[in-house]
């Protein structure tokens, strides 16, 4: 007698034909357990975590919620990679004195993890359009779990510096591999509009972590981080596992090592030339040679790139106005945004005077506007445009950097909250915008890798703001009072808004068909 899995797409005994999830194929025969006994026919077995796995995917693809489901479990492993960014921060002088270092090199806990992340994006991307989307993703939050667990058993600053940075390396695979899932969940002129939940999370996050991790340090102890990031991180893996659709791999072709070394090197050098400019100073030789070394790298890059018949990134994407504008809008708009968010909390503690708590109080505002605005923008840009909804954006963070620009000893708080605000609506709006008009202006089997070079482009841009507004700042206030300085470096900032804006003007409107269901 025969039996066969009571699976969905198993028909008569011994059917074995493949069954399929969303927009990709994924053959039975690659998960089942078999066994073939002599003389009979074959006994199909399936683990039960997969038999779950494929009731749901199964329930997943006749709901018609599916893409929206898609985007919240992909934004719960966003939520988990980002909402310790804050609270990390604020806490790094009391995990200083408990590992017995400082906070100048406990600070690599924190710009550690981002420079892995603008360095190893773009080859997660590229895994992601080649091995599946959903399996880069899975492998990435699994490592984001493994290296929280051990930042929490961490003895010294070394040990939790490696576990961010490795937590990170394998974490940056999940952003490019989440967007491209989500960007091929919906419809192009739709994609906005998720995007602006992504905004939501990824700004809203940090604020969150803050205002329940803090407490939690402030109780018992910086470890409980990463005791409350973990079980988090094993949640997204199970969520992700039941929910995110299977994709099909790319075509095999050889991956491009050379370009994946001379990209990471690349970007490598010019970030930590930003990152040590101010410390080692500018003109130290190290730091000169990063400088020199960085764009000498990544113009070996596009050599190489366009001589490739399969390259990482391919160089015809920056010759589309849709591409290449909504990216340069994107380093200049993060320039502007977290140049101004690292300097505002110094202003206000060394000129104004507030506390520490009043100072974090205050700063929430930015990002919970950033989060607010989002999701609305992501629904006025299906209404407006890009390109609109991104010159408005842009407009916005210019009158932010002039607003705080304006702050003096005696400005009252409510002048401050309303500059503060209008940066997070500028980025709010600017971010879903142009991350949706990138996705439009490539082919669908690079959506990782191009959401993997926004990334990083946007990660020099935050890095660059922040090492740039600062050493304005710090420079200026030599021979000057306070508020000149800072005044000087927020001028800066929105001179670095005013190219965002002008950026934004050469975006084209993706254009609406009558298919606009979500796919």
């Amino acid at each position: 007698m025969t039996t066969s899995a009571d699976t969905p797409g198993s028909g008569a005994p011994g059917d074995r034909r493949p069954v399929t999830d969303v927009d990709d194929e994924v053959d039975v025969d690659a998960l089942e357990i078999g066994i073939d006994p002599v003389g009979a026919e074959e006994i199909v077995l399936l683990p039960w975590s997969l038999l779950l796995q494929r009731r749901v995917a199964g329930r997943l693809e006749r709901s018609p919620r599916r893409a929206w489901i898609i985007l919240a479990a992909s934004l719960l492993g966003v939520f988990t990679a980002s909402f310790t960014i804050t609270v990390l921060t604020v806490s790094l002088g009391e995990i200083a004195g408990d590992l017995g270092s400082t906070k100048s090199i406990l600070t690599w806990a924190v710009t550690g993890p981002s420079l892995a992340m603008a360095v190893l994006g773009p080859i997660g991307g590229k895994l992601a359009d080649r091995y599946g989307a959903r399996q880069v993703y899975l492998i990435s939050i699994t490592g984001v779990a493994v290296f929280s667990g051990a930042a929490v058993l961490a003895w010294n600053a070394p040990s939790l510096i490696a576990a961010r940075f490795l937590g990170a390396a394998l974490g940056a695979a999940a952003g490019p591999a989440a967007l491209a899932m989500i960007n091929r969940s919906f419809a192009p002129e739709r994609r906005a509009q998720a995007l602006g939940y992504w905004s939501l999370v990824g700004a809203g996050a940090p604020v969150i972590g803050v205002v329940v991790g803090g407490p939690l340090v402030d109780a018992f102890g910086w470890r409980w981080i990463f005791i409350l990031q973990t079980p988090i991180a094993v949640a997204s893996v199970v969520v992700g596992f039941l929910v995110l659709p299977h994709s099909k791999r790319g075509d095999r072709h050889p991956f491009d090592i050379a370009g994946s070394v001379l990209l990471a090197f690349g970007v490598g050098s010019l970030l930590v030339a930003l990152n040590r400019g101010p410390e080692m100073g500018w003109s130290n030789p190290f730091v000169v040679a990063c400088f020199i070394g960085g764009p000498a790298l990544l113009a070996w890059f596009v050599r190489v790139e366009n001589r490739q018949s399969h390259p990482l990134l391919p160089m015809r994407y920056f010759r589309s106005r849709n591409f290449t504008f909504p990216i340069t809008n994107q380093f200049f708009a993060n320039f502007t945004y977290m140049g101004g968010f690292i300097l505002t909390p110094l202003l206000l503690h060394d000129v104004l005077g507030y506390s520490t708590t009043k100072t974090g109080l205050v700063s929430i505002a930015r990002p919970l506007a950033f989060s607010i605005v989002g999701p609305i923008a992501g629904y006025l840009v299906i209404r407006f445009g890009e390109r609109t909804i991104g010159m408005f954006g842009s407009a916005v963070l210019v009158l932010s950097m002039i607003g705080l620009a304006m702050v003096t000893a005696t400005t009252g708080l409510m002048w401050i909250e309303g500059a503060l605000v209008l940066s997070g609506i500028g980025m709010g709006a600017c971010a879903p915008a142009m991350i949706a008009s990138i996705a439009n202006a490539v082919d669908r089997g690079d959506l990782g890798v191009a959401s993997a070079a926004s990334q990083t482009v946007s990660q020099i841009g935050v890095v660059a703001g922040m090492q740039l507004l600062l050493t304005v700042q710090t420079v200026m206030a030599v021979g000057n009072d306070g508020t000149g300085s800072y005044s000087a470096a927020y001028l800066l900032g929105a001179a670095a808004a005013v190219c965002a804006f002008i950026a934004s003007v050469f975006v084209r409107r993706t254009a609406h068909t009558p298919e606009n269901a979500v796919v």
